[in-house]
């Protein structure tokens, strides 16, 4: 886990509370959008991390390619 993802997984569960603590004292219209930009950041997260794992794949697919075409 890279720092940039440990930063957008933090900041999305600290939204989260400082959404649900504005929730609690001033109503839920004023603590939509803190709730929104936590969704966001989450969303962003796991884009990073499905790209990653999308990327681990092809590389290790391309290395069996090379390995087997060796092989022949």
């Amino acid at each position: 886990m890279k720092l940039l993802d440990i930063i957008l997984l933090s900041l999305s569960a600290a939204l989260v509370i400082i959404g649900t603590h504005l929730t609690i004292t001033t109503g839920i219209s004023l603590s939509y959008p803190v709730f929104m930009l936590a969704v966001v950041f989450l969303f962003w997260y796991r884009y990073r991390k499905n790209a990653a794992i999308f990327e681990e794949k092809e590389k290790e697919q391309q290395s069996k390619a090379k390995k087997s075409s060796k092989r022949k």
